[in-house]
């Protein structure tokens, strides 16, 4: 076992698994003996989905972590999700396979700056996406996903003056459809900010019944090709309802297997970006979670999520808002 003060260095538990270790049938079973919930998000590797308790996007892992009846989350995603479900659950253990599994767009937002840019809009609401460090929404007025975004937006009062960061891409489609006009941090997800629409366009020539689906965080001249704009929530939904049978994805490729999984019987394709010859676009914080980290993870409950209190009780506020208005909105 791997000295205590390496782990907090590595970020993540490592250690030598003995080859014949079916990394499978031990997570199964240490889960189930510590009564742990595996929540895993919508770009996890495909066999990490394949072995989570859960599975779904910010707003769907927000909720569940709200309401699970474990004793320990083990949160396969990004580091602001673990913390996101730490503020909601204070007293369970949360455990993230490894600390280094941040955020483009979290990091492009660091709490200091972003207050100060507050203060230089007085008498502005603040609202922020959940891809940020729990400090971020500790200064917020309320926190948003691209699933319930627009809904929690429209019910602030037309002449409410509103900062909406750190995603520029996202504030902008926002801004576009519910008539506002917030004033934006200018951050961007390093995943959506490189699909090229040169080449999206030249595969949908060998595709041409292709419909493009597109995330919200991706820049504008994609969301002006898509034939549908939406959460990965919403274009997961999308392509199951549709009746087309081809699509061209513009998110992180990791949907595409729960995609696969619910129409066996269509056709969906990574949108290529600008700089990759593989034709696909994954997030490599996403993909640093792996079976062996679960395994060990679960083996030494580590490494663990810990938030002071007092931030946490400050960020919790605005987490609070926004899942009561996305009940509010389901209900409406």
């Amino acid at each position: 076992m791997n000295n205590y003060n390496t782990w907090l260095k590595t970020g993540f538990v490592s250690e030598k698994i003995p080859m014949e270790t079916n990394l499978k049938d031990e997570i199964l079973y240490l889960k189930k003996k510590k009564n742990v919930a595996i929540l895993a998000h919508f770009y996890q590797n495909a066999e990490i989905q394949n072995i989570a308790d859960y599975i779904g996007d910010s707003l769907a892992l927000a909720h569940i972590a709200k309401t699970t009846n474990s004793d320990i989350i083990l949160l396969c995603g990004v580091y602001f999700m673990g913390e996101t479900a730490k503020i909601l659950n204070p007293q369970k253990m949360v455990i993230v396979p490894d600390l280094n599994a941040g955020c483009s767009l979290a990091d492009s937002c660091p709490a200091d700056k972003f207050e100060e840019f507050i203060k230089k809009h007085p008498n502005h609401k603040v609202v922020t996406y959940v891809n940020t460090t729990a400090a971020v929404k500790a200064i917020s007025d309320i926190v948003v996903t691209s699933t319930n975004a627009a809904y929690i937006i429209n019910n602030f009062p037309k002449e409410e003056k509103l900062i909406f960061g750190p995603d520029k891409n996202l504030g902008n489609y926002l801004n576009s459809i519910t008539g506002r006009n917030m004033v934006l941090w200018d951050g961007a997800c390093h995943v959506h900010e490189k699909f090229s629409v040169e080449k999206i366009l030249e595969l949908k020539k060998s595709v041409p019944e292709a419909k493009i689906l597109a995330h919200p965080e991706c820049k504008k001249p994609v969301l002006l090709i898509a034939d549908f704009i939406g959460s990965t929530a919403a274009i997961l939904k999308y392509s199951i309802n549709s009746k087309n049978k081809n699509f061209i994805v513009a998110t992180e490729a990791g949907i595409l297997h729960e995609m696969r999984k619910k129409s066996p019987d269509k056709n969906f394709i990574p949108a290529p970006p600008n700089d990759s010859t593989c034709g696909c676009n994954n997030c490599e914080f996403m993909k640093l979670n792996t079976l062996e980290k679960i395994y060990l993870s679960l083996i030494y409950e580590f490494p663990q999520v810990e938030i002071d209190e007092e931030l946490r009780k400050k960020a919790f506020l605005p987490i609070k808002r926004m899942l009561e208005m996305s009940e509010e909105g389901k209900q409406n």
